[in-house]
This record gives structure tokens, C-alpha cells and sequence, in this order.
């Protein structure tokens, strides 16, 4: 049965999810959010001529062993069989300088080396089209395989058989076997040094990138594993950070919670921005500026989405596909989000906050200076504007609107930082303005969210419902982590939200029922929230067992079951693994008391 022990592989254009059978299940080109040339996630039981494979089989499988190089992007399967035979798979996607600038081509580099024994093996590889409608039609070549399409035709260029990949049939291998799948390029070398230059250039740049972080002195590997991860979600053509490499992964089982998830939410992408901050990968946060800088002067008077496609349109309709199954038959398969449609107030905050760091930071080039803040401030006033007006929230949920306090929350913050920002300036007068509109909305959570009986901020302004986005208010600064106010926040959310060692996001039924997993974000902002506290023994003892649910690879998806700790939800998910860094980096012992 499918499930997500996936790790990822990619180069900040597009990307791959390999299985630990060395089969790549998902894979979308030329970009994140384009049609699915690899799809098996999503299909039920595949038969072996079925569109959307790409599988290297040992015949009678035993077991299988599966790593990353060390601080890299590029994943190791051995497979071995029954006789004890055994053969390795290298996936990578290529990524380093070249010719002074970043070499990321649409290309998906496979090495086949014979590690023990005679084993048998095949290689199945039929890419689909239209979301696996179709199969492409396929052109033989001396040495490649050309699979056609209107938009992008693929070329596999190969030193393996060509009539032993097209007829999908079993053979004993005598050598090493290298897969060059990409465009419809010819490729000027052998596929063997092909191979060899892009795999040195590729694994020195991720170990190189890794050696520039600044890590927390305690659980490294999961910390450079979540920031290579959060990369990989980073489309650098234009900046955009998506919130996951998938569509259509349940948040529960047979739930109907299935959304497309390969988009830029702007929430979303200031909690990886601020992730990344931390460990000092700042060009992420200046490519995203670049993205939302054109999002904010196309904005009209209706603001701004939560949601947009990520070269920046706004158009990302919904749509159901029946010509996938689901994953474990778990439909529907949803393209497109119509969050795109809905109004999130706390946007104008996420935005504000994303960009604040480019004003204070001394080791950027070019900070930012008056013209990104009178753009920063277009979208202030659009906060003051909404701060009180009802809205989806950020849980998105479809069928209702309140004021949402996280909501007003954002727009407070959004308005705090203009006024730091307007002081760092200069800008004496709008720094009073901007600090006389963020004690406005101040006092109106401070009255219409606390919620005296429970003491305790609640979901919505006037309403007694709980949500665990409150538990992010120390951290956005609104109020001290010893504050009675916020400590008694966090203590009725965990009484009403935690299920074990895990966090809910809410209790309440929405548009599909009520809750049935975890969501893992909200698990890291509670344990954040207990350690500002100064309860740090709990807090690291529910970080160590949520790590403890990391897939083999070290990867989370978005929701978990609190019973059975499988994961769901699309994968990889940046806001769980943005939690991941955060945690460690406020709980792990410092550098200079430890070594």
C-alpha cells in the first residue's frame, strides 16, 4: 500500500517524490503546479503499462535500504533480492553555478549500479499526460527514447537497452546503467559522464549551501534536512515558495480534505522565509519580495489573495480529475485551489513581516529603503481596513466567515512593523501613524478576544471557540511569553486541542466534520509556545517525539493520525518543516556551552 516514506528530489524548478522501492511516484513538468508526468501516488494499484511510471525493479524484492548523500538533495535505494543480489539507484536533479549563473535544468538524473550478485531487474518508464488520461507517444532512437507532447516533449537518453526499456522486460545487468530523462535535447557526452559531471557539481553545491547555515548546536541532521527541504519548495524563477510538492493527499483518511497544495501561500511562505532567516539563508527572502513586490503593485482595490499560481496569477481555478484514482483510492483529485477566491485578512500581515527583515539586515546588498515602505504601507492601510471585517480565516474553512482574531492579529503586526520600520527611517511621522493604528487594533483584541471565563484569547472576536493560531502570539510580538493573558491561552488550548503529544488545530465541526488528525505546524507552535514559557523539559520532549514521527527520510507531511502516528496531508509540507527549525533553534543548548 502507498504511503508517505518519500523522500524529495529537485532543483528549485521542479521536482520528484521517490519511494523507497526507487520508483519516482510524483513528478510534475516543467514546473511544481504543471500536469503530472509521474502520478503513481495518486493511482491504485498500476498496472505495468499504466501512464505515469518510472520504476526500477528487482525481480523477487527482499528489502531495501534508502538514504540522502550526506547534506544533500540526492537520494540513494538499494534494492535487494531473495538470492541476496543487490543493485543501487542514484536519483538527482541537477543544481550549481554554471557560466555564472544557476544551471537548473528540467531533468531527472538516474544511476543503476550493480552492488552484489546477478540481480534481474526491468525499468518501466511511461510517462502520462493530462493528469494520466493519456500515455505519450513514444520515438525510438539509437541511443534514446523520445516521449512526445504538444507542450514538452521529453527525451531519455540512456546507455541501458533501449528495447529492454521499451518492451518493459526483465534482463541481468553487466554493467552500471545511467537514465538521463529531460528536454528533447541532444546530450553531447556519454550518459556515464553526463552523469559524473552533474552529480559532483550537484552534490558540492547542497553541501556547500548547508555549510553556509547557521545550525543550532542540537538535532543538526533534522535541521539541515528541513532547511534542504524548504529550498527544494522554492520555485527561483520567480521567487515563489510553494506550501507543498503534491495535490489531493487526504488530511484523514477517506475525509475528502483533498487540496492542491503546489501553490504560494502567502502565509505559508513568511513562516518559511522566517525559518530560513534564522539559519541565515536570506537569498530565499529576497527572491520572495521580488514575487510579491509584483503582487502588491498589480493589487486592485479587493487586496490581495491568500493564494496565487507561482508565476504570480491569480487564476488557479478548482477543478475535479477523474482520471486518477486518489491516493489509496482516497478521492477526489482536486487541481487548482479555490482559496484563491476567499478573503484571508491576515495576508497584509504575512507580507509586511516577510519583509521587514530586508530593512534591519546589514549583511544584504541592497536593504530595503523608502520605496519598498511606501509599497509596505499600501498594504498597511489595506489592513487597518480589514482588521474588523469577517473573513475565511486562515484554516480556510468554506463555509462560514467571522472576525477572526489571528486574522486582526496579522493586521496588528502588520502595522507594528511599519512603525519599527518607519522609526529605522527616520520617518517620524509615520511612525506615530502607523503606531496609533497598531494600538487601535490592539485594544480591540485585547476587548472583544479574551474571553474571561476561559482566560483565554479565543478563535473569533465575541465568540468562545479556541484555535491553536493563538498560540503564535508571543512570537509575533504581541504579547510577552509570561504574560498571564497568553500563559492562559496556551494552557486552555492544550486542554482543549492536544491529543497526546499532538496539537488540533481545531475541535470545532467545519464544512467536513469534525477534525480527525493533528495538524503538525500547530504542534510545533505549542511546543514553541511551552518553551518561551520556560517549560522546556515538556517542550523537548514532545519536539523529540514529533521528530520521532519523521518519515525514514526525515520529512513531515501536514496532518498525523495521534493514534497510529501515520502521516497525511500533502508532503512535503513547509509549514511542518519551518517547525522543525524553529523549535530547535529557540530550544537547542548554545553552540559555546556545549562544545
Amino acid at each position: 500500500m502507498m504511503n508517505l516514506n518519500l523522500g524529495v528530489i529537485g532543483n528549485c524548478q521542479m521536482a520528484a517524490l521517490v519511494d523507497q522501492h526507487a520508483r519516482i511516484v510524483w513528478s510534475c513538468w516543467p514546473q511544481f503546479d504543471s500536469d503530472p508526468v509521474f502520478c503513481r501516488l495518486l493511482q491504485h494499484e498500476p498496472a505495468d503499462d499504466r501512464p505515469g511510471e518510472y520504476v526500477v525493479e528487482i525481480d523477487q524484492f527482499d528489502r531495501s535500504e534508502q538514504h540522502y548523500l550526506r547534506n544533500s538533495a540526492i537520494i540513494q535505494t538499494t534494492l535487494y533480492d531473495r538470492s541476496g543480489s543487490a543493485i543501487r539507484v542514484t536519483d538527482f536533479a541537477p543544481r550549481f553555478v554554471h557560466l555564472g549563473r544557476m544551471f537548473r535544468p528540467i531533468m531527472l538524473l538516474r544511476r543503476i549500479e550493480i552492488v552484489k550478485g546477478a540481480p534481474r531487474v526491468r525499468i518501466l518508464l511511461n510517462p502520462a499526460h493530462d493528469y494520466a488520461a493519456t500515455a505519450r507517444q513514444r520515438v525510438r532512437g539509437s541511443n534514446h527514447i523520445r516521449y512526445l507532447d504538444d507542450n514538452h516533449t521529453m527525451r531519455l537518453t540512456t546507455d541501458a537497452s533501449i528495447s529492454r526499456i521499451m518492451d518493459g522486460s526483465w534482463f541481468v545487468p553487466d554493467r552500471d546503467m545511467h537514465l538521463l530523462l529531460g528536454p528533447d535535447e541532444s546530450v553531447a557526452e556519454s550518459p556515464a559522464d553526463c552523469f559524473r559531471m552533474n552529480f559532483d557539481a550537484t552534490l558540492d553545491y547542497w553541501q556547500n549551501w548547508s555549510r553556509g547555515l547557521s545550525i543550532p548546536f542540537e538535532w543538526q541532521h533534522a535541521v539541515i534536512r528541513a532547511a534542504i527541504s524548504l529550498k527544494l519548495c522554492t520555485f527561483e524563477d520567480t521567487g515563489a515558495v510553494i506550501a507543498a510538492m503534491t495535490t489531493s493527499l487526504p488530511e484523514a483518511a477517506d475525509s475528502g480534505r483533498n487540496w492542491d497544495y503546489r501553490f504560494c501561500w502567502l502565509r505559508d511562505s513568511y513562516f518559511v522565509v522566517q525559518a530560513l532567516n534564522r539559519l541565515g539563508a536570506t537569498k530565499t527572502m529576497e527572491a520572495y519580495l521580488s514575487y510579491i513586490t509584483s503582487l502588491v503593485a498589480d493589487m486592485d482595490n479587493a487586496g490581495l489573495q491568500p493564494v496565487y499560481a507561482i508565476n504570480g496569477d491569480a487564476q488557479i481555478t478548482e477543478r475535479i480529475v477523474d482520471t486518477l484514482d486518489g491516493y489509496r483510492a482516497m478521492g477526489p483529485v482536486r487541481v487548482g485551489n479555490q482559496a484563491h477566491e476567499q478573503i484571508q485578512n491576515d495576508v497584509y500581515g504575512a507580507v509586511v513581516l516577510s519583509a521587514t527583515q530586508l530593512f534591519f539586515d546589514e549583511r544584504l546588498a541592497n536593504p530595503a529603503g523608502p520605496v519598498m515602505f511606501e509599497r509596505l504601507e499600501i498594504l498597511g492601510r489595506k489592513a487597518v481596513q480589514e482588521h474588523d471585517q469577517p473573513d475565511a480565516g486562515l484554516w480556510e474553512y468554506r463555509g462560514r466567515k467571522r472576525v477572526h482574531t489571528f486574522s486582526t492579529l496579522m493586521c496588528w503586526a502588520a502595522c507594528d512593523r511599519l512603525a519599527k520600520i518607519a522609526d529605522h527611517l527616520d520617518l517620524a511621522d509615520r511612525a506615530e501613524h502607523w503606531r496609533a493604528q497598531a494600538l487601535m487594533i490592539r485594544e480591540l483584541i485585547e476587548t472583544r478576544a479574551w474571553d474571561e471565563q476561559q482566560q483565554a484569547y479565543t478563535e473569533s472576536l465575541d465568540r468562545p471557540e479556541l484555535d491553536a493560531s493563538l498560540l503564535t502570539m508571543h512570537d509575533l510580538g504581541f504579547v510577552d511569553a509570561d504574560d498571564p493573558r497568553f500563559v492562559g491561552t496556551v494552557r486552555a488550548i492544550g486542554a482543549q486541542l492536544r491529543r497526546g503529544q499532538h496539537l488540533f488545530r481545531y475541535n470545532a465541526a467545519d464544512d467536513f466534520g469534525e477534525p480527525e488528525n493533528a495538524f503538525n505546524i500547530c504542534t510545533f507552535w505549542y511546543i514553541d509556545a511551552l518553551a518561551a514559557m520556560g517549560e522546556e523539559q515538556e517542550a523537548r520532549e514532545m519536539f523529540e517525539n514529533i521528530l520521532a514521527c519523521r518519515n525514514p527520510l526525515g520529512l513531515l507531511s501536514e496532518d498525523i493520525n495521534p493514534d497510529d502516528l501515520t502521516l497525511w496531508g500533502n508532503f512535503p509540507q513547509t509549514y511542518s518543516m519551518a517547525g522543525i527549525i524553529n523549535v530547535a533553534t529557540r530550544l537547542s543548548r548554545r553552540w559555546q556551552d556545549s562544545v
